[in-house]
Order: C-alpha cells, then structure tokens, then sequence
C-alpha cells in the first residue's frame, strides 16, 4: 500500500510539472485514454488521500493487535509458571 502511495505521489509531482493544456493518457486495462489534467489531478489526490487513510487504519489495526498479543503472551506465561516451577 505504501508502494503504491509512492508512486500515486510521484505520479501528482510530475503531473505538475506538465502544462495544463499537455496531452495526457491515462491507461485503462491493456488501453491508453486521452483525458483532461485536471481530472488526472482530481483522481489522484481522491486516491492518496484514500491510501493515507488505509494506511492509518491499518497501523492503528497493527498496534492493537500486537498489543493484544503481548498481553496473551503474557498470560500463557503466567498460567504456565506455576506448571515449570518456576515464578514469572
């Protein structure tokens, strides 16, 4: 996902290097479109801020649960101490 907000970025950083009346074709399955600069614009930042989004999501997902995992790792070390002999 972040490889794909890269190149969604990099994509928006050249478009503005490009004259606003530029001929530009954007591709669709195995075809090339011609297609306004301003609506390329419009479709990408539409998309990074979807990506940023995801990508927040998931971090957040991420942490939560490498936190849960602690806490069971935690607790199955605790509820096998007593079975070693050993204290936590």
């Amino acid at each position: 996902m972040e490889l794909e907000l890269t190149e969604v970025e990099q994509a928006l950083s050249e478009l503005q290097k490009v004259a606003d009346d530029a001929v530009i074709y954007r591709s669709i399955g195995s075809l090339l479109v011609k297609t306004e600069k301003a609506r390329v614009l419009a479709d990408l930042n539409e998309r990074k801020e979807l990506l940023s989004m995801r990508a927040t999501v998931l971090g957040k997902q991420e942490e939560r649960l490498r936190s849960q995992i602690k806490e069971l790792q935690a607790k199955i070390q605790q509820d096998l101490a007593p079975l070693s002999g050993t204290q936590p």
